[in-house]
């Protein structure tokens, strides 16, 4: 059974506004007019470039799909695996995983982080924050989704569970939603995903999961929120701006500032391939080195 995304995104998208509106007439004071502007301002721009490179996207699915069927017929003695219920399981399970190291690797090479930090740069967590989706994510992103086509799973499949796990995961941006107890650390919730919108020291490179915690529970980068440890939304280095054009290049131009004044090549690399907050001089520290140092502290005292 062939899933229709165009059908679906035709009707659910009047709902999550709806949803955000009624948000925002019970929360009024979550909201902040120009962060919401300018949130609204990446996501136009974003969805029309995702409009263009979701069809591309679908294509190179397409493309490896075919190129991998001889092999797949050859090895495995199938040439897809079709549109069965477990096919579906399966595909979602796998686009999860996809997404979690997707968005891990985000927060930890600097140039992808550059491309991601306008979903980040709010202070605010509200449903608004949910579609500041930024403007380069999608170039690179359905490069870590090839192997599903490899493997198998049609193309369309693959791209109805990106649009799956996106829809599931506009609902995480709410501060209306308390613990949800032991299911909250198994199915991702506002209440954990806060705390990835959290520029504390404790939250920092936390719950990268889309639908899914296990994966952070497997790879350890799972954090609960912490009594009395309240999260401060946004990202340690703010742009101080409600620009949408600005919020997008922000990190792309300090990466380049950082470069010009690197003294060899590994140091030029580490500076784009490196972890957020990486430096020559230790003048900026990435998220694990902050985090090694309050334990060490915590330890002395």
């Amino acid at each position: 059974m062939e899933f229709n995304a165009a059908e679906y995104g035709k009707y659910i998208f009047p709902v999550l506004l709806v949803i955000m509106l009624i948000e925002y007439l019970i929360a009024k004071d979550r909201y902040h007019l120009k962060d919401s502007l300018a949130g609204f301002g990446i996501a136009i721009v974003a969805a029309l470039i995702a409009f263009t490179t979701k069809a591309y996207a679908v294509s190179v699915f397409f493309i490896v799909f075919e190129f991998t069927e001889p092999l797949r017929q050859e090895f495995f003695g199938y040439s897809t695996l079709g549109w069965t219920w477990w096919a579906w399981v399966l595909c979602i399970m796998g686009d999860d995983f996809n997404f979690y190291w997707h968005h891990r690797l985000s927060h930890t090479v600097r140039i992808l982080w550059a491309a991601h930090v306008p979903h980040h740069s709010s202070n605010n967590f509200n449903f608004a924050v949910s579609i500041r989706n930024g403007w380069f994510i999608t170039f690179y992103k359905p490069i870590f989704w090839l192997w599903l086509a490899a493997v198998g799973f049609e193309p369309y499949m693959i791209g109805s569970a990106l649009i799956i796990n996106a829809t599931f995961q506009y609902f995480l941006h709410t501060q209306t939603v308390k613990s949800l107890g032991w299911i909250g650390k198994i199915i991702n919730n506002p209440y954990v995903h806060q705390v990835h919108h959290s520029s504390n020291r404790e939250y920092l490179d936390k719950n990268h999961g889309g639908i899914f915690l296990i994966w952070d529970h497997v790879f350890g980068t799972y954090q609960d929120v912490i009594k009395d440890i309240a999260p401060k939304y946004g990202i340690l280095k703010d742009p101080k701006t409600y620009n949408p054009v600005m919020l997008n290049l922000h990190e792309f131009r300090d990466i380049f500032r950082d470069v010009r004044k690197a003294k060899s090549l590994k140091e030029a690399l580490m500076y784009i391939f490196g972890p957020p907050g990486w430096s020559v001089d230790g003048s900026t520290q990435t998220a694990r080195q902050i985090q090694r140092e309050m334990k060490l502290k915590e330890q002395i005292a």
